[in-house]
């Protein structure tokens, strides 16, 4: 759960490692667009895979975003936000626990996904090639800091025609490989703010935990 946990925290933006100047332009075209939208609306299936373990396995995520709120479900796992408190509901535990929003690493937001790149990685554009029917331009990151990194190699798939991310895979250095394919992602979307607060009437006899 970690290395999904890291694909989509919302991170501080830094594109001052590109080196690239094609990948450069891509990223900040699809970028801009993600941040200059009120709110968004990201379905995707996730595929994680470690030969050494024998771990192979596969999931559906979905995610809505306004501003600083979210509301992210992967699998078991839901987390909502209001910017301020985080309300993280485990189904098989039928428990929420709630904190603070520090926006840290352990946060589920989202746009991780869609700013991925936005970490401080050195870019470098690989080839224009096919992610089934999509033309899409390959751009591989690499960690600015490799020592400090969970990956070794990022690779992003944006489509050539929409400017708009169809799939990463992302390398850990334990030998983790994980694939995000997008399958939905609308921009604007309604978002009411109470969608991004916890409603406890939608969860009869979850324990409620606070810390």
């Amino acid at each position: 759960m970690k290395h999904l946990l890291v694909l989509i925290t919302l991170v501080a933006v830094s594109f001052s490692f590109s080196q690239d100047e094609k990948a450069d332009k891509i990223l900040n075209t699809f970028s801009n667009k993600v941040k200059g939208s009120s709110s968004f609306y990201l379905e995707f299936s996730a595929n994680i895979k470690n030969a050494s373990s024998g771990t192979n396995e596969n999931n559906t995520g979905k995610g809505w975003v306004k501003g600083d709120k979210y509301y992210a479900s992967y699998g078991e796992l839901t987390r909502i936000s209001n910017g301020k408190k985080t309300w993280t509901i485990l189904k098989e535990e039928k428990s929420v626990y709630i904190s603070d929003e520090d926006g840290d690493e352990e946060s589920v937001n989202p746009k991780k996904l869609m700013t991925l790149w936005d970490t401080g990685f050195k870019s470098k554009y690989e080839k224009e090639t096919k992610n089934g029917a999509d033309l899409v331009h390959m751009i591989n990151l690499y960690p600015k800091n490799p020592k400090t990194a969970d990956y070794h190699t990022i690779t992003l798939y944006i489509g050539k025609n929409d400017n708009e991310l169809k799939k990463a895979t992302l390398k850990g250095k334990d030998g983790t490989v994980m694939t995000y394919t997008v399958t939905k992602l609308q921009f604007n979307v309604d978002a009411p703010d109470s969608k991004f607060v916890f409603d406890k009437s939608k969860y009869p006899g979850y324990q409620v935990i606070e810390d």
